[in-house]
């Protein structure tokens, strides 16, 4: 299935699309319309929700953004919609003021983000840049376990499809998005195809956040093109959890996940 017939078009969100359809590494692939991906969900307009909720059958919006942001751009019109849960799991792990729409520019991580055992002395080396953004991306493990975890198992209920999003869309989404992808056993190459999609649409994205003051001074720090995903991030980042955890699976064991929550995940993913 091709990249673009996963999109969601939404007016009031451009960062929407589908985890189904990815390829798996015993030759299946995932299912369509369990788990969607987005950004802000704050400007949705009633037709969107009309949508989501009536045609695709939403019942579930794993707000990633912390709490500043949610004060700040309002929890959004699916809050109000009777039939859909809100799981608010804030990762805390922000480059800017309020959100972490700017990760791949944040040169302030803590000198030893990639391990809790402090095995990746950052500040004994010259970081480059996707080491960087591991580093962050580590953060949230390490900050929010629990919140990692409980995001997780709010994306595989099975009453009905879920969303997670954060601001753009890329960082906070594209960690978790790619952990559940992880799970289901989708190859790694279509892991690190889905986390570069939001590239298609980054301009939009970018747009879309300029026009609010809780981002804008985030975005402005560096032109419009060093905000794309990169492979090599997301690729650093599951390694580091391969070589030090023993994989994704490794270190959601170590923090509480079960067989059982596996098995929910891949039954909500795999066909």
């Amino acid at each position: 299935m091709s990249e673009t017939t996963r999109w969601i078009d939404l007016e009031g969100a451009v960062n929407a699309r589908d985890l189904g359809g990815l390829p798996t590494r015993d030759g299946g692939r995932t299912r369509h319309g369990r788990i969607f991906r987005s950004d802000n969900l704050q400007g949705l307009t009633p037709a969107d929700v009309s949508l989501l909720v009536g045609e695709l059958n939403l019942r579930h919006v794993v707000d990633l953004r912390s709490t500043p942001e949610v004060r700040l751009e309002g929890p959004g019109p699916l809050t109000r919609v009777p039939e859909v849960s809100h799981h608010h799991l804030t990762l805390f792990a922000e480059g800017g003021r309020h959100t972490d729409v700017d990760a791949d520019v944040d040169a302030d991580v803590d000198a030893d983000v990639i391990d809790a055992d402090r095995v990746l002395p950052w500040a004994e080396r010259v970081l480059d840049e996707e080491l960087r953004v591991t580093g962050f991306y580590y953060g949230y493990l390490r900050d929010r376990p629990d919140a990692v975890v409980a995001a997780l198992r709010a994306m595989a209920l099975n009453d009905g499809a879920s969303v997670v999003h954060c601001a753009a869309g890329k960082d906070r989404t594209g960690v978790l998005s790619a952990m559940a992808l992880e799970i289901a056993g989708v190859t790694r190459a279509a892991i690190v195809e889905d986390y570069l999609v939001t590239g298609e649409r980054l301009e939009r994205v970018l747009k879309r956040l300029r026009a609010s003051a809780t981002y804008r001074d985030d975005l402005d720090a560096r032109p419009a093109d060093y905000h794309l995903p990169k492979a090599g991030n997301i690729e650093q980042f599951l390694g580091v959890l391969d070589d030090r955890f023993g994989g994704v699976l490794g270190w959601l064991g170590g923090n509480g996940w079960t067989d059982a929550d596996t098995e929910t995940m891949r039954a909500r993913l795999r066909d």
